[in-house]
């Protein structure tokens, strides 16, 4: 059967059961959006107000949903205006296809109107980039490009495809092959060395990072670290993957860990490093780092080994498997003494009734708990987030860990809301951050999306500015955002719900009347310029080191 080039991307897609695309239309792929055309009665098409909001709406698709992302952008600046969710996407392991058309073959290096090299351009920040610009390769290039994208470690895919190769025709012949691979597994040696040292350990510690997420095995961490008794700390993607209401969970570790958090990595005598990466923003000073523990590192990405840390010992291949061997083998455990240790070092501090941060999210989280899914932007109120709000499974937590990408936040509630019609979707939101990407209301309001937006406004880039504070000898530079909009009335130009919050009062009167509302809304909380995000960690400083205010 004889197909136009559109005609075999979308059959492919179809194949693979991918039914929900995100994309922008432009000249070079019109025959594209034609074919689609025709097939809009299995297709869901979700058009962004920009490009780059439209990857990080696929990129929060996929990551709530565990399916592959799809995001259709035109050549030139279409193409480029995707880099950014890109290499979002790929910092933080997420399967993303980003299709792009091309100038035609025959134009192609002439510098030609709207011609870009996108798949040069995006050669670092992708596991694989595929020009097509034979009509004959195209199958196998939209085929294999899936698998790659979700094989393994799962992370970003460019298909360039050239206008002409949209409208010329081919066979389609359908998928022929088992592509299915073998799963890898550690050596028996050192997973009996493993459980070994698991055994012998009298005060170790699990850190689990969005690999767990990725590779759907919160159950098995979870019922391995209980038969264990191991507490759990987190990457900032790996939160979510044991409750946080869990007595063995610990929270995330690094910068703007809790001090029992970080206190029981530096104390450990085994790390358990699980779907981890070994970021600065975690570890801190790499010599000081869990200094007295022997690590395991189990990841299905072999090159993730000793690249911030020291020697460790690596259980590289399928993680459900190795962990369910751990499980397995493992001992129960009492470790009462070594938990009461670590939750000793808690600090709190009284703050009740008073309108800041943990208080105004965990209000709020008192309204939204179950079946809710938290999306942020980045900076201050991400780390608040991240500190205070109870997640319960780890694809409840959407957030730019690796890239720290500002205006990310709306695109990916958006996602998050298409993938997840069902669920609460909120977005937790600075003024900084929504001044990048409010164009997208009218993508949520178009859609009739029912996503509820949390603004925590200080009227400032509050993470810049707190780092000004205290490293830079309060020199504000360029960190003030002064009041210059009225986001009640921006808001409700869209046609949303808005509301208004410089109280605890007035926030939980406010939670009363929108929490069951099925459609989008908008909530503005006026927070201090000066509230900040404790504890941090002073760069370059060992994670034990923590400065509690300042």
């Amino acid at each position: 059967m004889k197909l136009t080039g559109s005609q075999i991307i979308l059959r492919v897609l179809r194949e693979k059961g991918i039914d929900t695309l995100f994309g922008y239309p432009g000249g070079a792929v019109i025959p594209f959006f034609d074919a689609l055309h025709d097939e809009l009665d299995y297709f869901k098409v979700y058009r962004p107000a920009h490009e780059q909001n439209g990857v990080h709406a696929a990129d929060g698709y996929a990551r709530s949903t565990g399916k592959l992302g799809v995001f259709v952008a035109t050549s030139g600046p279409g193409a480029t205006n995707t880099i950014t969710g890109i290499a979002n996407a790929y910092m933080d392991s997420v399967p993303l296809l980003v299709i792009t058309g091309q100038v035609a073959n025959v134009l192609i290096g002439k510098d030609s109107f709207q011609e870009v090299d996108i798949t040069g351009m995006t050669l670092s920040v992708t596991k694989h980039s595929y020009m097509v610009r034979k009509i004959e390769d195209l199958e196998n290039a939209m085929r294999e490009a899936i698998e790659v994208s979700l094989e393994g470690r799962p992370g970003p895919v460019v298909v360039d495809v050239p206008k002409d190769v949209f409208l010329d025709t081919w066979e389609y012949e359908g998928d022929l092959e088992n592509t299915h691979t073998e799963n890898k597994l550690p050596e028996k040696d050192d997973l009996d060395l493993a459980v070994k040292l698991i055994n012998e350990a009298k005060r170790p510690v699990i850190y689990a990072g969005g690999g767990v997420r990725i590779s759907e095995n919160d159950d098995v961490l979870l019922q391995f670290a209980e038969k264990t008794q191991i507490p759990v700390c987190n990457s900032f993607m790996g939160l979510g993957t044991i409750p946080r209401s869990n007595k063995l969970s610990l929270g995330f570790v690094g910068m703007h860990g809790f001090v029992e958090t970080n206190m029981a990595v530096t104390n450990c005598d085994l790390l358990i490093a699980i779907g981890a990466r070994f970021s600065d923003r975690v570890i801190g000073r790499p010599d000081r780092f869990a200094p007295r523990a022997k690590i395991i590192h189990i990841d299905v990405d072999s090159t993730e080994v000793n690249k911030n840390t020291y020697e460790c010992l690596p259980l590289i291949g399928d993680m459900e498997t190795i962990l369910n061997t751990l499980l397995k083998d493992s001992e129960p455990k009492d470790r009462k003494n070594w938990l009461d240790e670590i939750h000793s070092k808690r600090n709190t501090d009284n703050i009740e009734g008073e309108f800041v941060p943990e208080n105004i999210l965990k209000e709020v989280n008192k309204y939204f708990n179950d079946d809710t899914v938290v999306a942020t932007d980045v900076g201050q109120h991400q780390m608040w987030t991240g500190q205070f709000w109870n997640f319960n499974k780890s694809n409840e937590f959407i957030t730019s860990g690796g890239l720290g990408t500002m205006g990310f936040g709306m695109g990916a509630a958006i996602g998050a809301q298409v993938g997840n019609p069902n669920k609460k979707v909120i977005l937790v939101t600075g003024d900084g951050s929504f001044r990048m990407n409010n164009q997208e209301l009218v993508t949520i309001s178009r859609y009739k999306l029912p996503v509820k937006i949390l603004m925590l406004n200080n009227n400032s880039l509050g993470m810049v500015r707190q780092w000004q504070r205290m490293f830079s000898n309060a020199r504000y530079s360029e960190t003030d955002n002064y009041e210059d909009v009225d986001y009640l009335m921006l808001t409700r130009a869209y046609g949303i719900i808005s509301y208004k919050a410089e109280s605890m009062d007035e926030l939980t009167e406010i939670l009363n009347e929108v929490s069951n509302v099925n459609e989008p809304v908008f909530i503005e909380c006026k927070i201090d310029s000066n509230c900040s995000v404790y504890p941090i960690v002073p760069p370059g400083r060992p994670i034990d080191e923590l400065l509690l205010n300042g």
